[in-house]
């Protein structure tokens, strides 16, 4: 398990690379921002290049673990289909081939002949990225692959990502929307029962490098598994006070939510894009609570970073059921991964339709979810 954390590490390297690459290079960056127009709607292969990037990533990832450890054939899901249909009406799968030039050929075939293009993309695909980090470089965990899913969400903030804005904020500040708030999150999960135990979150747009202007990312994991609770983050070291809460939400949240929370948070809440930056935010404490009252986000987007906050001591509940835990005074339903909704049909089946609190302190989870009590 030690060795499937650090080569999740490297995977996501090699995906906040793609990323970057896929808005640094031209040839791509061209096809990244370009909208259709016209008779060219219906073409889907430029329209849908977005699309085209998670899928390269996602099958990316999927392909280098596999090798690795050929036990987690099957169990590694995604987001995105990897199936798509190019300018000429041709169905492709979208893989990982043995060579860059057998993955450039296929991506040519998606991207309707356009090989400067596949090209680029593939010698990313297939570029070996190291990323060493000494806390899981020394790591041990009694645990096999075997027992393990992982769930990938490969561009999180997918829409922050296409729009490509940057805003400057000032260290230990929310980010309210632009390139920063775009991640990779890889997470893994027992198949028995559905708890993340390793979260794996990487940043492809962190800071600007001032000397070249182009892009450094950073990264984050944690591991959370019985009485081992390993992170990249420093634990909390102090418990902060229950009456002081900074609660950061969708900008489309509920009118009655943001009223029943806003007494708590001095009169200010804040907004920001994307579910896993919104947990990051949570992580690196620059949040005490992530609140979202829909259930519009899925198990990808929120394994990777249950599993960090797990490991932190906290964790990610579901809103609806810890409404009706709170009034029975039960404890608050984690999260799980393992099993589908039933009657569900598509993504539908994997999202998280309680809506979800993320957190850190108990005691600030426990007042947020008084004061929602009898609200929803």
């Amino acid at each position: 398990m030690a060795e499937l954390l650090r080569l999740l590490l490297r995977v996501s390297e090699k995906a906040a690379n793609v990323a970057r690459i896929c808005r640094q290079e031209t040839p791509l960056f061209e096809l990244l921002i370009q909208e259709k127009t016209g008779d060219n709607k219906n073409k889907k292969f430029v329209q849908d290049f977005k699309t085209l990037a998670d899928v390269v990533i996602q099958e990316m990832i999927r392909h280098d673990v596999c090798i690795q450890f050929p036990e987690l054939k099957g169990f590694i899901h995604g987001e995105e289909s990897n199936k798509f249909e190019n300018g000429l009406g041709e169905s492709v799968l979208v893989t990982v081939c043995a060579s860059k030039e057998e993955t450039a050929t296929l991506l040519a075939t998606v991207l309707n002949g356009d090989h400067t293009a596949a090209s680029l993309l593939a010698a990313a695909i297939h570029q070996d990225l190291p990323l060493m980090d000494e806390v899981a470089e020394s790591l041990t965990l009694p645990l096999s692959p075997s027992d393990l899913a992982i769930w990938i969400d490969p561009i999180d903030a997918t829409s922050q990502y296409i729009k490509g804005q940057e805003k400057m904020v000032t260290e230990g500040e929310i980010c309210p929307s632009g390139l920063q708030c775009a991640l990779v999150l890889i997470g893994a999960y027992l198949r028995a029962t559905g708890e993340p135990v390793i979260g794996v979150i990487n940043q492809p747009f962190a800071q600007r490098d001032v000397s070249n202007q182009s892009w450094k990312g950073q990264h984050f994991w944690g591991v959370s598994y019985g009485s081992i609770k390993v992170s990249s983050i420093p634990k909390p070291t102090s418990p902060s006070r229950a009456e002081s809460i900074s609660i950061v939400l969708s900008s489309s949240e509920k009118q009655v939510v943001k009223d029943a929370l806003t007494p708590l948070c001095g009169g200010r809440l804040t907004c920001a894009p994307g579910a896993g930056y919104k947990t990051l935010c949570v992580i690196l404490s620059l949040a005490d609570m992530y609140v979202l009252s829909e259930g519009s986000t899925f198990k990808w987007d929120s394994c990777a970073p249950h599993a960090l906050l797990r490991a932190l001591g906290g964790g990610v509940v579901d809103l609806k059921e810890s409404l009706i835990s709170s009034e029975n005074e039960e404890s608050p339903t984690q999260l799980t991964y393992h099993q589908a909704r039933p009657g569900s049909r598509g993504a539908e089946r994997w999202a998280n339709h309680g809506g979800l609190i993320a957190y850190l302190d108990n005691n600030k989870l426990k007042t947020v979810i008084g004061a929602l009590s009898g609200k929803l």
